[in-house]
């Protein structure tokens, strides 16, 4: 009985232990981070700008302006957490062959954008790259849509609760911190620990521009039920789309039918 109660007692404290470590470990496993630029858009033979622009709180980002053809309408582009704006050039590829505007940049302690990750720190920075798109380069609210994918599409539906966006692109993207924690290690008590809300469930409900969702049924991060409660609670109009393919490139994988979903999207809802 002695050796059972001391096993007992030695797989409690090892647990407790365990979610110690995991609450403090949070920032680690929500952000990863890269700084150098391993790739530009001239790797993909297109041209573009550096661009360097100043939070509200005077740190300084970094990111790149794509002209498109001779559009009007420019996508503000909000990255998922690891990497940073050179591990998306497909992206910004199949966006530019759409005929738009990117404009793309990295969150702070982001590849060249000066600070610390933080929650807060992301809503800081996608305010102003809005600001930087709408006070610098003179574009109109109805010329610019707000994509963002994974981590990016949290944050994405929180700038577009808070502008007027010509349309709002989520792919990809979790309905809270907490259900994707919860998702992710049912043992432990996620709910209790977190520190980080992303809540994109209780964004979406408010945004009222055109929407775009996607999501893949194959996705191994971030389980589709995800995408489709997100779709269930979001307003008209809104279109999903489900992918083929894994987390980081369903979009590539899914292909054609993805492109012509999203060009379909853009025709109807954007006065290019």
């Amino acid at each position: 009985m002695q050796s059972f109660l001391w096993i007992l007692l030695s797989a409690v404290v090892g647990y407790l232990l365990l979610v110690v470590l995991m609450y403090l470990l949070q920032s680690q496993m929500v952000y990863y981070p890269q700084e150098s630029i391993s790739y530009t858009p001239n790797d993909v033979g297109l041209s573009y700008e550096d661009v360097t622009f100043a939070t509200e709180d005077g740190l300084d980002l970094h990111g790149w302006y794509v002209p498109g053809d001779d559009s009007n309408v420019t996508v503000l582009y909000f990255h998922g957490n690891a990497g940073n704006i050179s591990g998306r050039l497909q992206t910004i590829q199949l966006l530019h062959n759409l005929g738009l505007n990117v404009f793309i940049f990295d969150y702070r302690g982001y590849g060249r954008s000066q600070g610390s990750t933080s929650e807060q720190g992301t809503y800081k920075d996608a305010r102003a790259a809005w600001n930087y798109l709408v006070s610098e380069r003179g574009i109109e609210n109805d010329q610019i849509v707000i994509m963002g994918r994974s981590l990016g599409g949290a944050v994405a539906s929180w700038l577009a609760v808070r502008k007027q966006p010509a349309a709002t692109i989520l792919e990809s993207t979790f309905t809270s911190a907490a259900d994707l924690g919860s998702d992710l290690y049912p043992w432990l008590p996620v709910r209790s620990i977190i520190s980080y809300d992303y809540n994109t469930l209780q964004n979406i409900t408010q945004i009222r521009s055109p929407l775009f969702m996607a999501h893949s049924r194959d996705d191994e991060i971030i389980p589709y039920h995800h995408g489709k409660t997100l779709y269930e609670a979001a307003n008209d109009p809104k279109t999903f789309v489900e992918l083929q393919g894994s987390h980081g490139s369903g979009f590539w994988e899914t292909g054609e039918k993805y492109r012509r979903a999203l060009q379909e999207f853009l025709n109807d809802n954007l006065t290019n």
